[in-house]
């Protein structure tokens, strides 16, 4: 792989990060009592009819059976990430959940070292646990806030099998990517595994959420939804697609630890008098981990 492409797929993810951090004050202006569920699958549908076109383009967009049947289990994956985070949404802290998924990137990795799509060394581990401190130390001080406490039941237990789910996707992708078995076209597995991923996040929100449930949106809800769909779905999750053809899946789950860093400095900027000392450990933890993710890759490359 070349070192413009590992470049490329490092900005991307640093665009990756921008858009989901800047993705969560949209959802939460949208109207209260809409079924998460069947949000996500429309959200989902929105991003695949995007990117039909551009999937379209690749000569290998249509997959063997042995490739759909890996775009199913992406799809799976999807769904049950999104499944269980809204599931435990109302049964689990908020410091909970935020100290529970910054043990992605390094479910990832040691699934790509299982899977033989990582490398078995030190430093990408270290850099990963660096990340994961400063993660948790912006967790720590936004619980200050009224985040909650810090516990594990019931909703932490399905929460952390939605981050297996989660930490799953990317290796699937490499694995996938490795043999020949999914498209070379970012855009064309970002659509089948949306495609694949939101009919399986609408059929369980059929079966646990009110069918008339989407009747309630209004039209800014109905906006924004689209907004969600084309930036926080099918432009996230082809950077990501994108990324994971170049570098490796615990690299590119490490961008996850900058979203809680650029959801702070939204905050700041919005309601500057949150500023504090709390947040700088953390906060500078994240910023030398990432440095050291992209002078490593730029190294080796």
């Amino acid at each position: 792989m070349s070192v413009v492409s590992v470049r490329r797929a490092h900005l991307g993810m640093l665009l990756w990060a921008l858009l989901v951090g800047l993705s969560f004050p949209a959802v939460g202006v949208m109207s209260e009592g809409l079924p998460p569920l069947q949000l996500t699958a429309l959200r989902f549908a929105i991003a695949s009819l995007a990117l039909w076109p551009l999937a379209r383009r690749a000569g290998d967009w249509r997959p063997a059976r042995r490739g759909l049947l890996l775009y199913a289990l992406m799809g799976l994956c999807l769904a049950g990430f999104f499944g269980a985070m809204f599931w435990a949404a109302h049964r689990a802290t908020a410091l909970s959940m935020a100290t529970l998924y910054v043990t992605v990137p390094l479910l990832a990795f040691a699934f790509g070292v299982a899977a033989g799509v990582e490398r078995l060394a030190w430093r990408l581990p270290l850099i990963l646990a660096l990340g994961a401190c400063g993660a948790l130390g912006l967790a720590f001080a936004e619980a200050r806030n009224g985040g909650g406490g810090l516990q594990f039941g019931s909703g932490e237990l399905v929460f952390f099998g939605g981050c297996l789910s989660t930490a799953l996707y990317p290796v699937l992708s490499k694995w996938g990517i490795n043999r020949d078995w999914l498209s070379a076209s970012a855009a064309a597995r970002t659509f089948w595994s949306l495609a694949l991923g939101g009919v399986l996040i609408g059929v369980a929100g059929s079966l646990v959420e009110p069918l008339a449930g989407l009747a309630w949106m209004t039209g800014s809800d109905l906006l924004l939804v689209v907004y969600l769909g084309l930036c926080s779905s099918a432009m996230t999750f082809w950077l990501m697609q994108r990324a994971t053809a170049a570098l490796t899946p615990g690299a590119v789950t490490a961008y996850g630890y900058l979203v809680p860093f650029v959801s702070m400095l939204l905050l700041f900027a919005t309601q500057p008098e949150q500023i504090g000392w709390a947040w700088l450990p953390g906060s500078v933890l994240i910023v030398v981990a990432m440095v050291l993710l992209l002078r490593g890759d730029r190294a080796t490359a």
